[in-house]
Order: C-alpha cells, then sequence, then structure tokens
C-alpha cells in the first residue's frame, strides 16, 4: 500500500499529517477545499489535488475532516472508490453511528492517538511542550479494523504509526472499545471532570485565592493525586484525611448512576450528538 488520499489536508488535523506523511513512503495526493486550507498547504510548497485526480489509483484514503461531514462527504466518495480501498478515519463515531457506506468489498479503518502521557522520561523542551504528539514527544495510539481482511490491519497500523510518529505503542481495539474509549473515557467522563476543575480553581481565586498560587497548587497536586490513583508510583497513597474528604465528596459532586454513560444507548446518543450535522 503506497497511494494515499488526504481529504481534509489543509485544515487543523489534516496538516499534522501531511507534515508526518512528507518524507515518508507514501505517495500522498492532498485534497482541499478550503482557500484558508489551500493557503496553507502553499505555505509548505504542497499543491491541492482535485479530488477526483487524487482518488484515482489511491489504495487509502485518509478523512481528516470534522465527524459531522463524514457520512455527507463519503456518499459523495463511495461510487468513486475501487474495490479494496482502505478508508483511514481519525474517529469512531462514523463508523459507531453507521454512517459509512455498506460496501463489503471496501476497509474501514480507525485509529486515534492517545497522545503523549503525563507521565514520561522526555527531556527535551520541545518534546515536553508537544501536548497533542505527532511532533516532538513520543505517544501510544489505538488502531481498529472494522471492517475488510485480516491482513489490512498491518497496512493500517503503517499509516497510523507514520501520521502519529514518533509512536511507541500501538494498541488494537474493535469498535465498541473504541467508542468507549471516545466519547466516553476521554470527553463524557474526562473532559467534563477537568472542565468542572478549572471551574473549581476559578471559584477559588475569586474567593481571594492568589491566581497563580491556586494554579500552581492545583497543578501540582494533580500530578501527585495521578500518580497515586494510576499507582503510578509505588506504595504512594493518600492520606486518611484526603481519603475521608474524596469519600464525603463523591456522593455531593456525581449521581449514584455517573457509570450509566458507559452503557450503549448512552454512547449512541452521544455518537450521534457528534455526528449530527446542525
Amino acid at each position: 500500500m503506497n497511494r494515499i488520499a488526504l481529504l481534509g489536508a489543509g485544515g487543523k488535523m489534516g496538516l499534522r499529517l501531511t507534515a508526518n506523511l512528507t518524507g515518508s513512503r507514501y505517495d500522498v495526493r492532498h485534497v482541499e477545499i478550503a482557500e484558508r486550507g489551500r493557503a496553507a498547504l502553499a505555505e509548505r510548497g504542497i499543491s491541492a489535488a482535485p479530488m477526483d485526480q487524487a482518488l484515482e489509483g489511491a489504495e487509502a484514503v485518509i478523512l481528516a475532516v470534522p465527524d459531522n461531514r463524514i457520512g455527507p462527504i463519503m456518499k459523495g466518495l463511495e461510487p468513486k472508490l475501487a474495490a479494496g480501498t482502505m478508508v483511514v478515519m481519525l474517529d469512531v463515531a462514523a463508523a459507531y453511528a453507521g454512517l459509512m457506506p455498506d460496501r463489503k468489498d471496501l476497509t474501514y479503518f480507525i485509529t486515534h492517538p492517545c497522545h503523549p502521557p503525563i507521565f514520561s522520561d522526555e527531556v527535551e523542551p520541545l518534546a515536553q511542550r508537544d501536548f497533542f504528539g505527532g511532533e516532538h514527544a513520543r505517544q501510544h495510539i489505538v488502531c481498529c479494523l472494522a471492517q475488510g481482511p485480516e491482513q489490512a490491519y498491518a497496512d493500517g497500523e503503517e499509516i497510523a504509526r507514520t501520521i502519529y510518529k514518533p509512536v511507541m505503542r500501538s494498541h488494537r481495539c474493535n469498535v465498541e472499545q473504541m467508542a468507549i474509549l471516545e466519547p466516553v473515557l476521554s470527553e463524557t467522563m474526562l473532559g467534563t471532570c477537568l472542565t468542572i476543575l478549572a471551574e473549581a480553581t476559578a471559584e477559588a481565586v475569586r474567593r481571594g485565592v492568589p491566581a497563580q498560587a491556586a494554579r500552581d497548587f492545583i497543578l501540582g497536586h494533580m500530578r501527585v493525586e495521578l500518580a497515586i490513583v494510576f499507582q503510578e508510583k509505588e506504595g504512594a497513597v493518600f492520606s486518611d484525611g484526603a481519603l475521608k474528604a474524596i469519600d464525603r465528596a463523591k456522593s455531593a459532586l456525581f449521581r449514584p448512576d455517573w457509570k450509566n454513560v458507559f452503557e450503549p444507548e448512552a454512547i449512541a446518543e452521544s455518537v450521534r450528538h457528534i455526528t449530527a450535522l446542525e
């Protein structure tokens, strides 16, 4: 597998992929319809290709486009895709929502970055400030062969390791597991809790705590407490007082049925919202 059509090549995510595919073994055709995106590609010495030209002979098509555009885009692409083409998605939402064409002769591969871990041995300043990954910091990734022959997995994983490099571990998951990881674990749970944490920090400042002190205090404690709850440091535990505060606060901050967000119906509803055009 060598020839790739990259759709949305001049977008925010597309430019990251473009950078990592440049100089790789792949022959990449860059597709971008937005003027700003085409200009961004031109700044990098890359000319955007017309869709039909890019798809001609393409063995893989990467969809670096918003989740809510994948369904409409694939409706237009389906008649143009040759049998055996691999469609690479950067998120599970469209596949989980059943928005992909019912073409058994196409391969559907999904991959997503874990992003650089909080606990790492990165020492280079650029790597330490590469929060998203795909530039300087090493990261893990997750991959899924949603449809297609088993031998296609290796091809998809090689593409994934290229677009998200430098990559450490690559985890293989199925569609349902990918949906649990995102949106549930990363967005519904983590994103929500961290947003509340930022609001709580702002509330501390509103109540008189110096802003920098509040920020330094919460970020430092976040590192320590993450090390405890994820067992990063052997033997590290919460103090008795902290355990009492946690036990008392859980019922006040969280509903008893909060784990229902992991139920299939809740995941399906979340994905429907993510992929909706409005």
